[in-house]
């Protein structure tokens, strides 16, 4: 089935314009879905509004939108008001700014969108902005009227194309030292730090997202298998919980140090056993970029 755009219009860099497309670069559609279901019928049940004080049913005609005042009084609003509130689309990305790839924090990352020529005619203008970006190692910054908001979205090179990625706004994201300023300093030095450093070196790699299982789906899936064959679900293994509980210990066995053997000094590579070699790796490991 051939992906749909789900918006259309034009890409504009001063006097440069060429139509393209954004499509969702994730989806969900693969993932099992259920259905609420009448135990003793077997049927498809449906939702139904009732008034939280009198207990009747609310006809759809009745139900409008509102807001509740910190004094419990009920703010109706009404279909023509919320519409009279929706900004007028343009159907344009005008990018007003260029920034590096990496200056914008990735928690303001909302959800990606394929950004695509719309026509043959539109390849020359588009590849010439992505190669352009691409060279100055930049993304760039655009509001558009996305989903009956405006939204501000961060273009980037990716590939052949370029990826879309709409933001959250700042007021909707939580500021860091509501969650993490609590959070004290602990000086770790010797060879407790001489440890994490090998286990982080032996373990550095590349970002695969095939190497990834949904564990919960694949459980799913094989729970409505053995149901439809009528036998009993295969167990997952599950991970056997580790019972060391001194931090030191835990980290010499990941790093397969036995418990007799010292590190050399601080910053320098712990003496491992004489069965397991150094690994020397010359990949570095991945930043989370916006590149």
């Amino acid at each position: 089935m051939a992906a749909r755009a789900i918006w259309r219009g034009n890409l504009v860099v001063g006097e440069l314009a060429c139509p393209v497309a954004l499509y969702s670069a994730v989806t969900a559609q693969e993932r099992v879905s259920f259905h609420i279901i009448n135990r003793d019928t077997g049927h498809r049940v449906r939702r139904e509004y009732v008034d939280a004080d009198t207990g009747r049913s609310v006809d759809n005609e009745d139900l409008v939108k509102g807001y509740e005042t910190s004094e419990g009084q009920a703010i109706i609003l009404t279909p023509e008001e919320i519409r009279d509130l929706v900004p007028e689309a343009d159907k344009t990305l005008v990018i007003e700014s260029f920034i590096p790839c990496d200056e914008v924090d990735t928690v303001f990352f909302e959800r990606p969108y394929f950004l695509a020529p719309e026509n043959r005619q539109a390849l020359e203008v588009y590849d010439l902005v992505r190669e352009a970006m691409k060279a100055k190692g930049v993304a760039a910054l655009v509001q558009t009227v996305l989903f009956r908001r405006v939204r501000s979205l961060l273009i980037r090179p990716h590939g052949n194309g370029m990826i879309a990625t709409t933001l959250n706004f700042d007021y909707e994201v939580r500021p860091e030292k509501e969650i993490l300023g609590g959070i004290s300093a602990v000086k770790i030095e010797g060879e407790m730090l001489d440890l994490a450093r090998h286990i982080i070196e032996t373990k550095t790699g590349e970002f695969d997202p095939a190497e990834f299982e949904d564990h919960y789906e694949e459980a799913v899936i094989e729970l409505i298998k053995a149901k439809i064959a009528g036998r009993k679900p295969k167990r997952l293994p599950k991970r056997k919980a580790s019972n060391v509980t001194d931090l030191m210990e835990a980290l010499r066995r990941s790093a397969g140090v036995s418990k007799n053997v010292k590190s050399e000094g601080t910053g320098k590579e712990p003496q491992m056993r004489s069965s397991i070699a150094k690994t020397k790796q010359s990949k570095s490991t991945p930043r989370r970029k916006a590149s």
